[in-house]
Order: structure tokens, then C-alpha cells, then sequence
């Protein structure tokens, strides 16, 4: 059975930015409560009262899902500019061009190039200098995107990172809040490495940089 009280649970739970306030304690509950209520009327189907939504709200006990010395135990970061990022439709002859790729890449003294693929697309991010050799090794595909002058930041991540509940959010959270759009994320069991536009780079690199200490 649905309740005042389980029903602000839910709203909470699917708000992360929210419950991050409650916890720090800088929210207007009443504010809040006021916001809340249209969406607790709809879900129990009849009128309820903002105080009781305030009680719900002044009861409710966020929990701490991130361990915050794992955060401190985040590796070296290390920052790359010059980037180029290519979109290509996936297609019968997409791996055909990825291997031609690899193949003539493989001699190339520091070449930078990191591969992912979806099911409906594959994306390329190469350094600078090797965007003419992606356009012949891919010129029978179709390409959705292209982003010239990225910049990454790669982060080391903590043993045991993937049993870590909130080590994603805790740094889109704080890139968000700061305004920095991030392009692409690409992630590896150990690694994790953000795309930015290259004037928002020194920024995160500062934010990322102050979560360790």
C-alpha cells in the first residue's frame, strides 16, 4: 500500500541532486514539500497536506552510497589534447576498416587511438594527426559525426572500482554542476577517461584533481 512517506522515498530516489541537498542539509523543505505534491496527489489519488509531506521529507535518511576514501585512492590523471572523434553507422564492412586501421597505425611511433562500438554505431577517437588515415581507411563507411580539437582526461580508478555503488555519479555530478559538458566517457576495468572540448579541460582537471584531495 502507497503512502505519503513511500511514495517522497521514490521522488527522492529517482532525483539524485535532491537527495544530495537533503543530505547536506541545504534544501527548503517546505519548498520542496510544495513541489512534491501534485506528484503525491497523482500517485495515491487523493488530496494530501504539505505538512505531511514535510514530516515524510524531515524523516526521510539519505544514504551514503559512496565510500568517500574511495575517492582519495583515485590514480594519476593524465591529460591528452589534440583528439579527433569519429562516428561511423556500423555496416558489414564496419570491421574491415577498423582492422585496415590497426594495421597501418601499428608503426606509428605514440599513435593515440581508442575504438568502442553499440549496436547501431562505432565511434573512433585518434589524435590529430592521424584523422586523414581514418577518412581512407573508412571511406566506404558512413560517417555520423566529426569533432576536431578534443581534449581527455584519464583517470586511474581504485581496486575493486566496479563493486563501487556511485563513483561515476560523484564525478558527473560534480562536472555538471560546474557546467562542463562532457562529449564522450569511455571506461576499462582500471581506466576512465573523459572527452572534452579543450577549453573546459583545465577546469575538470582542477575539479577531479581537488575530489582526491
Amino acid at each position: 500500500m502507497k503512502t505519503i512517506t513511500s511514495v517522497v522515498e521514490q521522488l527522492i530516489k529517482h532525483q539524485p541532486y535532491t537527495e544530495d541537498a537533503l543530505m547536506r542539509k541545504i534544501i527548503n523543505y517546505s519548498a520542496l514539500a510544495e513541489d512534491f505534491k501534485p506528484r503525491i496527489e497523482k500517485e495515491l489519488g487523493k488530496p494530501v497536506n504539505v505538512g505531511s509531506v514535510v514530516m515524510a521529507l524531515r524523516r526521510y535518511y539519505p544514504q551514503k552510497r559512496l565510500d568517500e576514501k574511495m575517492m582519495r585512492d583515485l590514480g594519476d590523471i593524465v591529460v591528452r589534447s589534440g583528439i579527433t572523434d569519429f562516428t561511423f553507422l556500423n555496416s558489414n564492412t564496419i570491421l574491415e576498416s577498423q582492422s585496415q586501421l590497426l594495421e597501418q597505425t601499428k608503426s606509428i611511433p605514440k599513435a593515440y587511438l581508442t575504438y568502442s562500438s553499440t549496436f547501431h554505431e562505432s565511434n573512433i577517437l585518434v589524435s590529430n594527426d592521424l584523422t586523414e588515415l581514418v577518412e581512407r581507411c573508412f571511406e566506404k563507411e558512413t560517417c555520423v559525426m566529426v569533432k576536431h580539437d578534443l581534449s581527455s582526461l584519464s583517470i586511474a580508478l581504485p581496486v575493486n572500482n566496479s563493486k563501487t555503488v556511485g563513483l561515476y555519479f560523484y564525478i558527473f555530478k560534480l562536472l555538471a554542476y560546474e557546467g562542463i559538458p562532457i562529449f564522450e566517457a569511455i571506461s576499462t576495468s582500471n581506466y576512465f577517461t573523459l572527452f572534452l572540448e579543450k577549453e573546459y579541460v583545465n577546469q575538470a582537471f582542477a575539479l577531479v584533481n581537488e575530489i582526491k584531495n
